[in-house]
């Protein structure tokens, strides 16, 4: 059994980035307290939760108890999968219910004796402690480190545009579409979402209609070590002749909101309509998109209309003038 810790910012969509990998490697999401996740998974599922970008950390999951004396005595039965030298770290969620401030020594001293050594300041192996409505005791396996994500964010890029999502959201977009060997962005901007899937292996695919866009995101792409693209100067709405006879697997993107200067001098909702029709157009029957709309634009409604089925929709305030709606949408077939 394994548990992932996902991040508060955006839960739902966190918790269904997990599921849609863990669908990748067969596993599956048996339990949850607030943000932690039991997961019924085994060493498989570790190329693909190593994919994650909406979660904290991931581990083995050892003890589950409904008292601090519970939880300790299972902790004595267990055959600790620790290597090296040990710490034990306690996190105490905002549904916390049990008093763990002295939890990290009596669990250290349990584990002490089973002949594991402490060292407070450069383990070797971390014990983590959740505390929410139960308790849960397990070893961490990955740590998400936010600096990866930080020095991948629009200021660092050598092609710099301020307008740009962050890199753990455009991780997650295309976690959320289930893609294993390629993913289209038809509105890649400087390729912030294209460089998220190429450094997860994927062959990237990138469409935009200003030549210094396309320039820009080669630039970017090439600077963080993606090698496998592809991009081209062309139309979101008329991909299939920037495509001819090509069927894609996964799209994701992020459309411009703002106004028709920032658009190529179209209406912004008939541009999303005209979207949504062009990527139907190129992806394969089954195939998933994950895009981002303001909440103005009724994208559930639209997409449907263009033939789409809604997989997953889920709201962000970004600040009092901006408020969207991230889709998932899926192509029957």
């Amino acid at each position: 059994m394994l548990y992932v810790e996902i991040l508060g910012n955006l839960p739902e969509m966190a918790r269904d980035e997990l599921k849609a990998v863990l669908e990748l490697s067969g596993g599956e999401i048996t339990g949850q307290d607030y943000l932690f996740l039991k997961v019924n998974a085994d060493e498989r599922a570790f190329p693909f939760l190593d994919r994650l970008g909406l979660s904290h950390e991931y581990g083995e999951l050892l003890v589950e108890a409904n008292s601090i004396d519970e939880l300790l005595e299972k902790a004595k039965e267990i055959d600790w999968p620790i290597k090296g030298t040990f710490k034990v770290d306690t996190e105490t969620m905002a549904n916390c219910r049990h008093d763990v401030l002295d939890l990290p020594r009596k669990l250290g001293a349990v584990v002490h004796a089973r002949g594991f050594r402490v060292n407070l300041s450069k383990p070797n192996t971390l014990v983590r402690v959740y505390c929410g409505e139960k308790l849960y005791a397990g070893v961490r396996l990955r740590f998400f480190d936010p600096k990866g994500f930080e020095n991948r964010k629009a200021h660092h890029r050598p092609f710099f545009r301020p307008i740009s999502l962050h890199p753990r959201i455009s991780r997650a977009l295309v976690n959320l579409t289930k893609a294993r060997k390629e993913l289209l962005d038809p509105m890649m901007g400087a390729g912030g979402i294209l460089m998220e899937a190429g450094l997860l292996g994927l062959k990237v695919y990138g469409v935009d209609i200003k030549p210094e866009m396309v320039e820009g995101a080669e630039m970017n792409l090439r600077y963080y070590g993606v090698k496998d693209f592809e991009l081209k100067l062309g139309d979101a709405t008329r991909l299939s002749e920037v495509f001819p006879g090509k069927k894609f697997e996964a799209v994701a993107t992020d459309p411009p909101y703002g106004t028709s200067a920032t658009l190529a001098g179209r209406e912004r909702n008939e541009l999303y309509r005209k979207i949504l029709e062009g990527v139907y157009d190129v992806l394969k029957p089954g195939g998933r998109l994950a895009i981002a709309f303001p909440a103005s634009f009724d994208g559930e409604w639209e997409a449907e209309r263009a033939g789409f089925r809604l997989a997953g929709k889920y709201y962000q305030r970004v600040h009092k003038s901006l408020e969207r709606y991230f889709y998932v949408f899926e192509k029957g077939g």
